[in-house]
C-alpha cells in the first residue's frame, strides 16, 4: 500500500478528527478529516476538468495552508505530478522552473502570484486560482487515489540552485513510502514515555515547497497525526504560545535568532538573575567537560532551579525536543539549548535523498553531528571524503537532465556533493560543499562554512558573511548587517586567533546591499550563492586584493 493510500485511509476512517489547523490571531481554524476529503475531491474535479491526466506535471505557487494540502494531494491522487514553488522566490526564477518542467497547468493561491508570473512569462500554461478550484459545489465521491506503483513518479522539487540553475528533483512513490515510515518510526520513539493525551503537538512554519518540510506534512498525514500551521511568521512568536508543540522543525537561522535574543536580554540586565545565567553557563559547560568544582556545582544548581526552566518555559513548556535541518548548526547553539533542557535534534539530508539520510538518536546524539543513518540507508566516504549514499530514498533522477544525473548517481550510489566524516558510533558530521572549497594561491583546500560559522558567532550583528579567496594570496570576507567596521574587525581578530595562517581573514568588506531571496543572492532555503554574490561584487572584492602592502610582504 502506498503512502498516499494510507493517507486517504485515515481520511476516511476518521472523518470527525482534527487533522489541520491554521494559526490566526484570532484562533485556530480547524479543517478535519472529512472537510479536507471534501476539499481534495472537490480539486480532484476541477483539475480532471482543466485536462489533468497521469504524468502531466502541474505547479503549485502559494504559501502554507489547508488548501495548499489539499490541492497538493489531489494532484498526486490523479496520477498528476506535484511541482511545489516558492512563493517569495524572483517571479525569473519560478518561470525558469516551470519552463523546464513544462506544466500542464499552474495553480496560484491569488491574482497577485498570476500576475507575477505572466508578467514574466506571458505564455504561462493554464493557471487556475483557488477562488476557481474551490469554487463553492457539493461534489460527489470520487473514490481513492490513482494506483501509485514504488517507481511511479510523484512530484519534482526543485533545488536551490546554489552554484547555478535549479534542477528538478524527481521523487517517486516508493521514495516517500519508505521516507514516512522511517520518520513515522523516529517521531513515535520521540514521543516514548510523554504523558499526553490525543495527537503529538506538532506546529509548522517552514514552506511544504522544500522536501524536509513536505516529508513532515506527509508524515503527519500517515500517521493521522494533526498539524498545526504559522500563518504569519511575522507573528511566530506568538503563533508558538497558541500551538503550545511538543516539536517542530526548524532551520539553524531561528534558533541563532532564539539564543541571540535570550542572551541580549540578560545583557541588558543586571543583577541576581544575570549573575545567575552568566555563571550558571559556564558551570554547566565545565560539568560537560569534568572539570566542575564545588563552586561550579552551585552555580548550576542556583541556575538550573531558578533561570533555565524559566526560558524553557517561555520558549516552549511542552517542548520535548527541537528538530534542525537545512543548513549547519553551530555547536554552540546546540548547547545552548541543551542547557535549558531542550534536546535539539539534527538531521541531514538532500532534495535528492526525500530530504533526509540521518537522524539523531533521541536518546543518544552527540552535539555538532547530525546523527546515524537512517535504517535501511547505506552512507559512505569516497577518497575525497566526499558522503555517498545509497538506498530506497534515493532520487531516480533529474528531470530532463541524463547528464547530470549519470554524473550523480554512479553504480547505485547518490554522490551528495558534501564533505564529511563519521565517528566510532556512526554519526556523521557534515564539514562544508566539495564545490565550494576555496583554493588560494597557496594550494590549500579550505572549506568556508566552519569560518563563517565562527565569525557569525562573533559578530552576531553581521546578517550574512561570506569568505572569498580562490586563486587569491589570502582570504577576505563579505558582510551584511548593521555592524560597524570595527565590530567586524574585532570579531575577526578574535576568529583569526584560532586559525592556521592560511584560513585567517586578512580583509573584509561590507556590502551595501543584502543578501535575499528577492534579489537572488540567495536560495528559496537561505542558502548563499556563491557565485552568484561574487559576480554582484566582483568591484569590491578586487578592490580588497589591489596592490597593498600586505600583498607585497607575502611576495
Amino acid at each position: 500500500m502506498s503512502f498516499l493510500e494510507v493517507i486517504f485511509g485515515h481520511l476516511q476512517e476518521t472523518p470527525e478528527k482534527v487533522i489541520l489547523s491554521e494559526v490566526h490571531e484570532s484562533g485556530l481554524i480547524s479543517t478535519t478529516c472529512h472537510q479536507l476529503s471534501l476539499a481534495i475531491d472537490q480539486a480532484r474535479i476541477v483539475l480532471r476538468e482543466a485536462g489533468l491526466q497521469r504524468g502531466d506535471r502541474c505547479a503549485l505557487l502559494a504559501p502554507n495552508s489547508s488548501r495548499w494540502v489539499a490541492v497538493d494531494l489531489a494532484i498526486m491522487a490523479e496520477g498528476g505530478l506535484v511541482v511545489p514553488l516558492y512563493a517569495r522566490q524572483a517571479p525569473a526564477e519560478l518561470a525558469a522552473m516551470m519552463k523546464d518542467c513544462a506544466p500542464k497547468l499552474l495553480v496560484c493561491a491569488d491574482e497577485g502570484s498570476k500576475q507575477s508570473i505572466l508578467s514574466i512569462w506571458p505564455d504561462a500554461p493554464r493557471t487556475l486560482l483557488y477562488s476557481e478550484v474551490f469554487r463553492p459545489a457539493t461534489p460527489g465521491r470520487i473514490g481513492g487515489p490513482l494506483s501509485l506503483p514504488a517507481q511511479s513518479p510523484v512530484a519534482i522539487i526543485y533545488t536551490s540552485g546554489t552554484s547555478g540553475d535549479a534542477k528538478g528533483v524527481v521523487l517517486n512513490a516508493g521514495n516517500l513510502s519508505f521516507m514516512v515510515q522511517r520518520t513515522t518510526a523516529r517521531l513515535e520513539e520521540l514521543m516514548t514515555g510523554v504523558s499526553k493525551e490525543g495527537d503529538d503537538r506538532v506546529f509548522h512554519y517552514l514552506p511544504f515547497c522544500f522536501a524536509g518540510s513536505w516529508i513532515l506534512l506527509l508524515t503527519c498525514l500517515y500517521r493521522n497525526n494533526g498539524l498545526m500551521l504559522s500563518m504569519d511568521l511575522n507573528r511566530l512568536a506568538d503563533e508558538l504560545k497558541v500551538a503550545n508543540p511538543h516539536y517542530l522543525l526548524n532551520v539553524p537561522a531561528l534558533l541563532e535568532r532564539i539564543r541571540n535574543g535570550v542572551v541580549g536580554q540578560f545583557k541588558k540586565k543586571s543583577g541576581l538573575g544575570f549573575t545567575l545565567f552568566e555563571k550558571g553557563q559556564k558551570a554547566w559547560l565545565a560539568r560537560r567537560k569534568g572539570v566542575s568544582g564545588v563552586t561550579d556545582r552551585f552555580w548550576w544548581f542556583c541556575a538550573n532551579r531558578l533561570v533555565f526552566p524559566k526560558i524553557k518555559h517561555r520558549i516552549g513548556p511542552n517542548l520535548v525536543a527541537l528538530i534542525c535541518g537545512s543548513a549547519p548548526l553551530t555547536e554552540e547553539t546546540q548547547l545552548f539549548f541543551m542547557m535549558l533542557g531542550i534536546p535539539v535534534l539534527q538531521v541531514y539530508g538532500l532534495t535528492e535523498t526525500t530530504a533526509i539520510c540521518t537522524m539523531d538518536d533521541v536518546h543518544d546524539y552527540t552535539p555538532g553531528r547530525v546523527g546515524p543513518s537512517i535504517r535501511g540507508i547505506e552512507m559512505k566516504l569516497a577518497e575525497n571524503h566526499e558522503i555517498l549514499v545509497r538506498g530506497p530514498n534515493v532520487f531516480p533522477g533529474y528531470w530532463n537532465r541524463p547528464a547530470e544525473t549519470a554524473s550523480v548517481l554512479k553504480e547505485g550510489w547518490f554522490y551528495t556533493g558534501d564533505e564529511g566524516e563519521s565517528d566510532e558510533k556512526g554519526n556523521w558530521k557534515i564539514v562544508g560543499r566539495l564545490k565550494d572549497l576555496i583554493i588560494p594561491s597557496s594550494g590549500h583546500n579550505i572549506s568556508p562554512e566552519p569560518i563563517e560559522q565562527m565569525v557569525l558567532k562573533a559578530l552576531p550583528e553581521a546578517e550574512h558573511v561570506m569568505a572569498v579567496g580562490n586563486s587569491r594570496k589570502f582570504l577576505s570576507m563579505l558582510v551584511t548587517g548593521n555592524s560597524s567596521s570595527v565590530q567586524v574587525q574585532s570579531a575577526l581578530d578574535k576568529v583569526n586567533r584560532e586559525l592556521p595562517h592560511y584560513k585567517q581573514i586578512r580583509r573584509f568588506v561590507q556590502c551595501p546591499e543584502p543578501f535575499t531571496v528577492e534579489n537572488g543572492l540567495l536560495t528559496a532555503n537561505r542558502k548563499l550563492k556563491r557565485a552568484l554574490i561574487e559576480a554582484r561584487f566582483q568591484s569590491e572584492i578586487d578592490a580588497l586584493y589591489a596592490t597593498s602592502e600586505l600583498e607585497r610582504v607575502s611576495q
